[in-house]
């Protein structure tokens, strides 16, 4: 675990997102989906990499649409807390913590997370 959170610091410290450390195995990352705030938290526990994000309110999606994106990308899938908001969440097993996989990782969970808002936002206009 002592060389995967070593990556995951080494990572962490090299974006220019605001991330930042939450205990000695856990780490909050502010990204951006769909024009909004996408709040990442990752933490090292048994023996994986977790990630987990809130992406939307409850009964904007049909769950069958999030079983239908869980099967087509890797690493990551969407989940439903008890009251039906829709969470992005993956993991990573410790020995595949390096840094190109972590990019990868959170380009995924990104990237379903834009896919969901997306879907059911209205659109945004973008600045400039």
């Amino acid at each position: 675990m002592d060389a995967a959170r070593a990556q995951l610091e080494r990572f962490m410290t090299s974006l220019d997102a605001g991330a930042r450390r939450l205990s000695p195995e856990e780490w909050g990352l502010e990204l951006e989906a769909g024009g909004l705030a996408l709040e990442v938290g990752l933490s090292l526990r048994d023996g994986f990499l977790r990630a987990q994000a809130y992406v939307l309110p409850g009964g904007l999606l049909d769950p069958r649409q999030l079983l239908f994106w869980n099967r087509q990308t890797p690493l990551v899938c969407f989940a439903q807390t008890g009251g039906g908001e829709v969470m992005v969440k993956g993991e990573l097993p410790l020995a595949a913590v390096d840094a190109e996989t972590l990019d990868t990782f959170l380009g995924l969970l990104v990237a379903a997370a834009t896919r969901a808002r997306e879907l059911v936002l209205p659109v945004r206009p973008s600045a400039g």
